[in-house]
């Protein structure tokens, strides 16, 4: 490899000679969404009730008028400074763009959360920040901000009046915060009514939960550090929904019954504000209960509908409603993302969209004329597009052009929207639209970010799986790429549910380290296998009960591909992932091993028991339930057959994978005199990140540098 190395300097001398500079490392790995990102609005919002944009250009809020542009205008960090310290605050570095309504905005100074009208420059409200609280959320009124400090939640009023919701001191009891790990489309744990009157929030009782070691070595002694992590069979937590009422200072708590292990989520509110409905997930996860309950006591009141699936259900998004009287919903129930009218006695009223591509998410509900926008992947699994459907009559309207990605901000009268646009070839396009898909103005063209840089940009490969499915790749070439060359190539591999690594888009998905590292001599290759998000319920469910195998048995079409390429060097092939891609890691070079000379895997799941309950048990079921499966996919298993060189990297701190997953692993390389190298990233939880990650892309290369 370092004859080809060699080689590989003395092209790039002689293409720097010509005025193309070469990335370094720390530009590769931290630059890419910074020093290079493709020009844009920054900061790009709609101010609410208005037909007015902002973003911010250097050190100004730029406000954009649509209809009318004698009426644009700027807000400075200087006013805002200004107003500051008027108010005996520190000034800002960097201007704010947080609108909270048509004319105001919150953001972060000293130690309040402050509320600026942006029209007199004035400061109507603040919020004190107590030391070390989190998950601040604010009431639609503005009247109220819930925070939680410890185990407990609290309320702050705009007069400072501080509100103690709960006071539990038994270690394990936990409220306000996320629950069921972040699972089911979960990432917090306050929900405030549509009014600010009530906040329902999450109770969570851990106590019974196995708690994991880990050691906090920045002590003088290094000190334990115990976490709740349920893994696959054992005990898992127990949850409850809680209410608050702000007028009457009193709490009910919703009667979501028994089993007490189960999932509640998809919380939203009536927009009356007499009901929460919520989605009850069986343990098992093939069975969910779309329920409705009581603001005023608790009390269940009705099962709206149901859904079930022989391998899993699993709902992500909150029902929205039209009216106080129906709402919409997403669903996989005929095998595709979709959009279904419910009314809340629940009479399924239609199903909206249809089709086999999936809605990717519901982007504006114009209730008053009946029409929603979502993007979806009609044209291509490998796009996104922005429609319009009409409720009454199912007329569509498809609102974006030009084969990609785009992502679409819709104005609060629906009037208009900002469409971002990239593909493979295009850094970013931004145009205003009318709703019917007319351009009104171009507001950004911007050109490659690399420009002047040698850097080369990845192409997108169709392929096709032994079973006739289309599966999409990326491959990434050197700049001086020379066909009559033997290169080896390195797939840059995750293959989990809830990812998608491919897509037109610019870069087509990959890091910048990867265009790096392939500028070094190497091919970078990414396959998307079955078990991959966006493409239906049969293609990503294939993989139940048994993980890593239809994953391989795809992997390997990829490499297949590979080594039909006259410029591959088939004899060299390697393979790096994290987490999900750690194992699939693993995988290839254990249970495919004459395949790959050389495999990093970082953080990786090794035995499938050691993972956690949400995750584990809705792909594998529980490891009494599904014996064979578990042992299939237990890497232990197949130590023996390693041919290649490997570096296992874990972190020991991580939250995700616990380390025990790895290390019982190199235990069983240990017992079976199989040599492995092992790098722990200490203090880091999950992957590397910051300007440790510099050290670890590097560590990544090297070792294909010098095994490979």
């Amino acid at each position: 490899m370092k004859r080809f190395i060699s080689f590989f300097l003395i092209i790039s001398s002689f293409s720097t000679a010509l005025g193309q500079k070469e990335l370094t490392l720390e530009q590769a790995v931290q630059q890419q969404y910074t020093e290079f990102r493709p020009k844009t609005l920054t900061g790009f919002s709609w101010l609410p009730g208005k037909t007015e944009y902002s973003y911010v250009s250097n050190d100004s809020l730029v406000i954009v008028n649509v209809t009318n542009s004698k009426m644009n205008r700027a807000l400075t960090l200087s006013d805002i400074n200004d107003a500051l310290k008027a108010n005996n605050f520190q000034p800002l570095k960097r201007i704010p763009w947080g609108w909270v309504d048509g004319k105001h905005i919150r953001f972060k100074a000293d130690k309040y959360f402050v509320l600026f009208n942006t029209e007199d420059k004035a400061i109507p409200s603040k919020f004190l920040i107590a030391d070390n609280s989190q998950n601040h959320e604010f009431s639609p009124d503005g009247q109220w901000m819930s925070f939680t400090l410890g185990q407990n939640i609290f309320l702050m009023s705009t007069q400072g009046e501080s509100v103690a919701l709960t006071n539990d001191s038994l270690d394990g009891l936990v409220n306000g915060q996320s629950v069921h790990r972040n699972e089911f489309g979960i990432n917090k744990g306050t929900f405030w009514s549509p009014t600010g009157r009530y906040l329902a929030y999450y109770h969570m009782d851990e106590s019974m939960v196995s708690q994991y070691p880990l050691v906090d070595i920045s002590k003088r002694v290094g000190e334990l550090v115990s976490i709740r992590y349920p893994m696959a069979g054992m005990r898992s937590h127990e949850v409850t929904v809680r209410v608050y009422d702000t007028q009457t200072r009193t709490t009910v708590e919703l009667k979501t019954g028994e089993p007490r292990e189960q999932y509640l989520t998809n919380l939203a509110w009536s927009p009356d504000e007499s009901s929460i409905f919520l989605a009850i997930l069986n343990r098992e996860q093939n069975h969910m209960k779309m329920n409705c309950y009581s603001v005023s006591n608790g009390d269940f009141v009705k099962t709206l509908f149901e859904e079930r699936n022989d391998k899993y259900v699993e709902p992500l998004n909150s029902p929205q409603f039209i009216s106080n009287d129906t709402f919409v919903w997403q669903s996989r129930a005929d095998g595709w993302n979709h959009i279904y009218l419910y009314s809340t006695d629940g009479k399924l009223i239609k199903q909206l969209t249809k089709g086999e591509w999936e809605v990717t998410s519901i982007d504006a509900i114009d209730a008053s004329n009946g029409i929603i926008y979502y993007a979806a992947t009609t044209e291509s699994p490998l796009e996104r597009h922005l429609y319009s459907i009409n409720i009454k009559n199912g007329a569509t309207l498809h609102l974006t052009s030009g084969s990609g990605t785009h992502r679409s901000v819709v104005s609060p009268d629906f009037k208009y929207f900002v469409d971002f646009y990239t593909s493979i070839d295009i850094p970013n396009r931004v145009g205003l639209f009318t709703t019917k898909g007319k351009l009104v103005k171009q507001l950004v063209d911007a050109p490659n970010p690399y420009n002047g840089y040698n850097v080369s940009l990845p192409r997108l490969i169709t392929l096709t799986a032994k079973d006739g499915t289309t599966l999409y790749g990326r491959m990434i070439k050197p700049t001086n790429f020379d066909s009559t060359q033997k290169y080896p190539a390195v797939i840059y591999v995750y293959g989990g549910p809830h990812s998608q690594l491919v897509i037109n888009s610019w870069m087509g998905g990959a890091r910048l380290w990867e265009c790096y590292m392939a500028n070094m001599g190497y091919i970078l290759f990414t396959l998307d296998n079955r078990g991959t998000s966006n493409r239906g319920a049969e293609f990503e469910q294939v993989i139940h009960r048994q993980l890593g195998t239809v994953e391989l048995n795809d992997q390997l079409v990829g490499v297949e591909y590979l080594k039909s390429l006259s410029y591959v060097d088939s004899a060299r092939l390697g393979v790096h992932g994290w987490s999900f891609g750690g194992f699939m890691t693993l995988t290839m070079m254990l249970r495919a091993s004459e395949q790959f000379r050389v495999g990093v895997a970082g953080g990786p799941v090794t035995d499938w028991k050691f993972y956690e309950v949400m995750y584990g048990e809705r792909y594998m079921d529980t490891p009494d339930e599904n014996p064979d499966g578990y042992s299939n996919a237990d890497l232990k298993n197949y130590v023996a057959n390693l041919k290649g060189k490997v570096l296992i990297i874990h972190d020991d701190m991580d939250r995700t994978v616990v380390p025990q997953n790895s290390l019982t692993l190199i235990h069983e390389f240990i017992k079976s005199g199989v040599q492995v190298d092992f790098f722990m990233y200490p203090q880091h939880d999950h992957n590397v990140m910051g300007k440790d990650r510099v050290h670890l892309i590097d560590k990544i290369i090297r070792y294909f540098d010098d095994n490979l």
